[in-house]
């Protein structure tokens, strides 16, 4: 019989979900920190505070519509359709997606609706299970084992589609994001316990000195950019006087 994981708070829970919660936690403490402005909102995954160590004043949490449970230390703001969110256009300096476009059923549509709220020079930090690697080339022949009628049990979540990094750029670019920064973790082989896990903590770092795209996370940051936008200097200039101009001289009786 096959054992189904419904979705990411329970596998969340699993060793492997609780290592990869630890790498995108600190991930994101590195993106957001030093990200300035007023207004910051995450989008899913109550599991992960993704905004703790930014200092903005105002920082929400929305959830996607739905019956989900969420965790007892989670603080919703709000919940919300994430394709048609309830913020004015150009309102947020910043926007974390911890996995929503891969929960979304039109992740399109969500990236528009984050270029449509953020501020010009506004940041977005998405993070996303990357197909080429152990993790997901073991869900990919999983989930091809059980088209074909065969009992296969998925290491990751069931519910979402992989999103790779390389179709995440173009979508960005398309909707004049300039990518910023680029991340790989969680190097480890797909196992589920935390004795094997700590076992082969040691590939961590062979990943990112050997195999650095191939790790079972990534994490982008982009920027949105206002086409024929510029940033203006002060309205005045110092009145320069020209070198060869005569220097006067006071009148003598």
């Amino acid at each position: 019989m096959t054992e189904k994981i419904i979705g990411l708070t329970e596998w969340f829970a699993t060793p492997p979900g609780r290592y990869l919660l630890d790498w995108e936690r600190d991930r994101f403490d590195l993106a957001v920190a030093d990200v300035f402005g007023f207004n910051a909102l995450q989008l899913g995954l109550p599991e992960l505070d993704a905004l703790r160590a930014n200092r903005m004043p105002h920082r929400w949490l929305a959830m996607p519509e739905g019956d989900a449970p969420l965790p007892e230390s989670a603080r919703v703001a709000l919940v919300t359709d994430a394709a048609a969110l309830p913020f004015p256009e150009a309102s947020l300096d910043l926007v974390v997606l911890p996995h929503t476009l891969e929960l979304s059923a039109d992740p399109h549509q969500v990236l528009r609706e984050v270029e449509r709220v953020l501020v010009p020079e506004g940041r977005v930090v998405l993070t996303g299970f990357n197909p080429a690697s152990w993790w997901g080339v073991r869900q990919g022949r999983a989930r091809a084992m059980r088209r074909v009628g065969l009992s296969s049990r998925l290491y990751l979540p069931e519910a979402g589609d992989f999103i790779g990094p390389g179709r995440l750029r173009d979508w960005l670019r398309l909707l004049s994001f300039e990518i910023e920064t680029e991340a790989y973790g969680c190097y480890r082989p797909a196992v589920r316990t935390d004795k094997w896990l700590h076992r082969l903590r040691w590939m961590d770092r062979a990943g990112e000195r050997w195999w650095p795209i191939f790790g079972a996370v990534y994490v982008t940051t982009a920027i949105k950019r206002v086409r024929g936008m510029r940033l203006l200097g002060p309205a005045w200039k110092p009145r320069r006087v020209p070198a060869t101009a005569p220097v006067p001289l006071a009148n003598r009786r």
